[in-house]
């Protein structure tokens, strides 16, 4: 958390059964390996996330990116695609490998192929005596990007000093395996903003627009569901609260809304120990927020450029501290030069966004946000007129409590994130409903001795159903995180005595399969490592 008391401390910044028959298990430990308490080393980095499944046949593999990172210079180099393996690829999979040691706060980076966003991250926190991990991301979805020569620009901001040592060396390959993609699922084209507009293809039939939104940097915003209106006496503020929304606009006019997932990055609750083994969800692989922009086609197709802003709502007025890198995916009507539609219905509700103070011994902040929006248009395609709606909903409660120097300091949230998209014309009629929630728990209390304690649960949950004609199919994801760690604070890094406990488990279920994993480590080291299903 964050606290004046531990100022010093923060830090900087599929589905199928078969999936198993892929995955490595890290090697656990008996209960005889494990110490009383942290020492220089521990496990390597390890999430309970599936490995990106990958199909047979004839593969291909290119270095991307290959770097040191320790000032904020950006690798830049140049890609070509293999030529072994054709220009139509069934998958394309990103694997980061990454070592470093020493002492390093995490840090966040990203990775652009000719302007497009293609793999957002952020770096573990090193042990004295080095650590390694990687990340896999399937990016096929960006294979019209891929198909041609591009600019590549690579990204960890890092400092290296007498303190803090720890250089980030870095590989990024991209595996291409070859096959006809699925042209439902793989966009024709990856476009970019320019100058803060956006030009379709005039036959554009549906359009995907995905923004990267991370709150970071090293301020209040990368604590940002901590922050609290004057007056209550607390050390991140925001005139608004906490309430945060991430909207997309098309030439001024409201096109969709988002609740960000709220990302700890591997230093953040003012306790590393917390993230030395097993991170948060999401920090290794941040996946952006989509916004189903199909209404807006037959608007977007007229071949002008039309602006489109990206605003995060509750942010501080001048302040920084939020990223929010957008790609526009688009599916082309191959038999059309032209697609024309219209925007037929632009709806939101009014934005609640309401934080209640109220001061004691105990201060106590109470926040209730939501807003509704629903989106509809059609599209006149060479197969007929397609018509899409889309609407969202999402809310926001929380309870955060601190007594004076913000010891203990608490927070209890959920954020949800409820779509539904329905798509009506060609063929069956296809709704697409998607429940997200996202939960935090936690208290970080500063006791005799300067003994600091963590306790958090993080939660990332989602269930999709899409009915399509009489089918249905479904797939349900339930990520969890739990952490409790102690440690001397405003001591040397070897005086610390640091204990913890931390575990996650991934659940993913649904028409295909089913994939279930759990991670356990104590003092760093990996005790268990176990498969269900």
């Amino acid at each position: 958390m964050r606290s004046r008391i531990v100022m010093s401390m923060l830090a900087g910044a599929t589905l199928l059964a078969s999936t198993l028959l892929g995955a490595s298990p890290a090697q656990s430990a008996s209960s005889t390996d494990i110490p009383a308490e942290f020492g220089t080393d521990w496990h390597d980095p390890v999430t309970a996330a599936p490995p990106v499944t990958k199909p047979g046949g004839t593969s291909c593999e290119v270095t991307v990116a290959e770097a040191q990172f320790k000032d904020f210079t950006p690798y830049k180099g140049e890609y070509a695609p293999p030529r072994a393996c054709g220009d139509r690829w069934s998958k394309v999979v990103l694997r980061l490998d990454g070592k470093v040691k020493g002492r390093q706060y995490d840090r966040l980076g990203y990775l652009h192929m000719g302007g497009v966003e293609v793999f957002r991250t952020s770096t573990p926190q090193p042990s004295p005596d080095g650590i390694e991990w990687s990340v896999e991301k399937d990016i096929t979805r960006y294979s019209d990007t891929l198909r041609t020569t591009q600019p590549v620009e690579m990204f960890i901001g890092n400092v290296v000093d007498d303190t803090y040592t720890g250089i980030i060396d870095v590989k990024v390959t991209l595996t291409f395996y070859a096959g006809g993609p699925d042209a439902t699922k793989t966009p024709d084209r990856v476009l970019t903003l320019q100058d803060g507009t956006l030009t379709t293809p005039r036959n554009s039939e549906r359009i995907v627009a995905e923004v990267y939104a991370t709150g970071s940097g090293g301020g209040c915003e990368e604590y940002w569901y901590l922050t609290v209106p004057d007056p209550a006496p607390y050390s991140c503020k925001a005139d608004d609260g906490p309430y945060r929304e991430v909207q997309i606009s098309v030439d001024g006019q409201l096109a969709g809304i988002a609740a960000p997932f709220p990302t700890v990055w591997t230093g953040g609750w003012s306790n590393p120990f917390l993230w030395y083994v097993v991170p948060g969800p999401r920090a290794f692989d941040i996946k952006p927020v989509e916004y189903d922009l199909t209404p807006f086609a037959g608007l977007l197709n007229d071949g002008r450029p039309h602006r489109v802003e990206v605003s995060v709502v509750g942010v501080p007025e001048g302040q920084t501290g939020w990223s929010t890198p957008v790609n526009v995916l688009v599916w082309q009507d191959a038999k059309s030069k032209y697609v024309s539609g219209a925007l037929t219905k632009v709806r939101a509700g009014d934005l609640a966004n309401s934080s209640t103070y109220t001061p004691g011994s105990e201060h106590r902040l109470d926040t209730e946000g939501g807003h509704r929006l629903t989106v509809a248009g059609y599209v006149n395609t060479s197969h007929g007129r397609v018509a899409t709606a889309v609407s969202r909903e999402l809310t926001n409660t929380s309870v955060h409590t601190w007594a004076d120097g913000e010891n203990p300091d608490a927070l209890k949230a959920t954020w949800t994130d409820n779509e539904t998209v329905t798509v009506e014309g060609h063929g069956p009629a296809r709704t697409t409903r998607t429940h997200r929630t996202y939960t935090m728990d936690g208290t970080t209390t500063l006791g005799a001795g300067d003994r600091l304690r963590t306790v958090l649960t993080l939660g990332d949950r989602a269930a999709t159903t899409e009915m399509r004609g009489g089918r249905t199919t479904w797939s349900r994801l339930d990520d969890t995180y739990t952490g409790d760690a102690t440690y001397t604070a405003n001591v040397p890094r070897d005086q610390r005595h640091a204990v913890g406990t931390t575990s996650e488990r991934y659940r993913l279920s649904g028409s295909g399969g089913c994939y279930d994993r759990s991670l356990v480590t104590v003092q760093g080291v990996l005790t268990e490592d176990s498969y269900g299903c």
